[in-house]
Parts: structure tokens; C-alpha cells; sequence
């Protein structure tokens, strides 16, 4: 069984190396050089791009890498399941659509399950790892897909950014959504819901935005003492150690993971980040 994840996921290189799961890169643009996310770039190259008021465009996975990988899963007789990126962010699930129906033109006994998880960064990333732990256990393709696509149904997406002008330069956010948060150090706090990024609303400071996802993660989040609860940064990790104390100190869940944004990611939202992912609903 092969898996297939995009760089959208923000999990590191040596994840999909080491779990044999198939990459698709998503291409970050910096002036006049392109690269492949995560193979090629590092996303400290984008925040130093950004610093320097140089603005990285992305642009989604190659649809021939998307095709050859497909038509080689069906050469091969395996099956597979590409869990992808939000729709609502991305062509890639589209693309992989495309590249799905057009090689089974040739091979119609393709094997293939292509998910739209509507969901971004580790809250993708998440659903990735699910889905290489149960493969590991020897759980057949059918569960695994059943599996993932309930967490992906129930994964909660908190986030905050420095400046939502930024996201809705890049078409990340609608500009009517967008309110200025770098004046009085004002931050704004977003979730992810249907795949689309909706603010929810302002805070003041960084002590005030750990607080207000605390007590969101108390109204929305289930047995949250029993889940991995994922952070990620955007090349801050005081910023992130400061909410995963908060976050153990308050429900003691089974482990807390921190990663930095990726390269696509951070293109569109910049220096400062931080999401924190968890799950409204576990299923055991």
C-alpha cells in the first residue's frame, strides 16, 4: 500500500523518507528562482525572503510527478491513497482529480483514494501520520481511509497570525476578512472551517491569544488528555514552547508535538505564526 501526502503537511523531510510515504511538493517562487517545497527549500529561506520584503509566491504540485506516480501505482497492481491538501487552499486536490481520471483511461483497475482532508499544515500533517501508523499495524486500506477521513471531519485548526493583510494579498483570506494586527500589537485568531481560514476574532498580545485558544481547546476539544495535540510555528519557537507549556500545564495530553511552518505555508502567512491542532471528537 502506498501512501501519497503532500508539502502542505509541514512535517519534515526525513518523515516521508523514513516512512516511505510518497512526497508531492508543492513550488514556492522567490523572485526569479523556483523550488520544490521541503526537497529543495527550507521554509528559513522564506522567512528570510519575507524579512528582506521580498514576497514568495507558491504554486501547486506538477501534475506530470502526479500523473507518472499513479500510472506507476497502477503498473505496479498496489493501492494507494494521496491524503491532500484543502481544496479550499490548493489546486492539488484538483489536479489529483485530473491525474487519477486520466490515468485511468489507460488503467481502469487503478487503485487509488484521493481525500480531500480541508485541512492545512499540521492539522494535514496529523492525518498523514494516522494513516502510516494504522498501514505499520497491518490495518487493511479500507479502515485506514474510514479512519482518516473522520479525523480529517473532526480536526480543530487554531491559529494566529501577525498580519492578516498579508494572507489577503496572497487570496488566502477574502480582503473584506482582513483587520490590521500590527498596530497596538493587536493579533488575530483564526480557525479552519469547511477548508476555508475565517478569523474569529482580535486579541491584544500574546499572553491574551495563548488564553483564548486554551479556552477554546477546553469547549471544542474531547478527552483532549488522550490525544497528541500538534503546534506549529513560524520560525518562533519561544512562541510555540510558550503554548505547549500552557497546553500541558492545563490538560496533560498523551504528548505534544511542534513543528515549523513549511515553505508553502509560511509564503502565505509569514514570520510569526502559530496553529495549535487537535480533535473534537476521539474515536479509540
Amino acid at each position: 500500500m502506498r501512501i501519497f501526502a503532500d508539502s502542505a503537511t509541514d512535517l519534515p523531510k526525513d518523515f516521508f523518507e523514513k516512512e516511505n510515504v510518497v512526497l508531492f511538493p508543492l513550488r514556492v517562487h522567490i523572485e526569479n528562482d523556483e523550488y520544490e517545497d521541503i526537497r529543495t527549500i527550507h521554509s528559513s529561506k522564506v522567512y528570510e525572503a519575507i524579512r528582506n520584503d521580498i514576497r514568495p509566491k507558491t504554486s501547486q504540485v506538477s501534475p506530470d510527478e502526479m500523473l507518472n506516480a499513479f500510472e506507476q501505482l497502477a503498473k505496479d497492481g498496489e493501492e494507494g491513497f494521496y491524503i491532500a491538501f484543502s481544496s479550499e487552499l490548493s489546486g492539488t486536490y484538483g489536479t489529483a482529480i485530473m491525474a487519477s481520471e486520466q490515468v485511468r483511461e489507460e488503467y481502469p483497475d487503478l487503485k487509488l483514494t484521493v481525500l480531500d482532508t480541508k485541512a492545512a499544515s499540521l492539522g494535514h500533517g496529523m492525518l498523514v501520520k494516522e494513516a502510516v501508523k494504522l498501514r505499520s499495524q497491518g490495518h487493511p486500506l479500507k479502515e485506514i481511509i474510514e479512519r482518516v477521513s473522520i479525523m480529517a471531519e473532526h480536526t480543530e485548526s487554531l491559529f494566529t497570525v501577525e498580519d492578516l493583510d498579508y494572507m489577503a494579498k496572497g487570496g488566502r483570506i477574502s480582503k473584506g476578512s482582513a483587520f490590521v494586527g500590527g498596530l497596538l500589537n493587536i493579533k488575530p485568531l483564526l480557525h479552519v472551517e469547511n477548508g476555508k481560514l475565517v478569523p474569529i476574532e482580535k486579541l491584544r498580545g500574546r499572553k491574551k491569544v495563548i488564553k483564548r485558544i486554551l479556552e477554546l481547546m477546553e469547549e471544542r476539544g474531547e478527552q483532549l488528555d488522550k490525544q497528541t495535540i500538534a503546534i506549529s510555528h513560524g520560525d518562533d519557537v519561544e512562541f510555540a514552547n510558550l503554548m505547549k507549556d500552557a497546553i500541558e500545564k492545563q490538560f496533560n495530553p498523551k504528548s505534544v508535538e511542534i513543528y515549523m511552518i513549511g515553505s508553502v505555508i509560511a509564503a502565505h502567512t509569514g514570520p510569526g505564526t502559530l496553529a495549535v491542532f487537535f480533535l473534537n471528537k476521539l474515536n479509540s
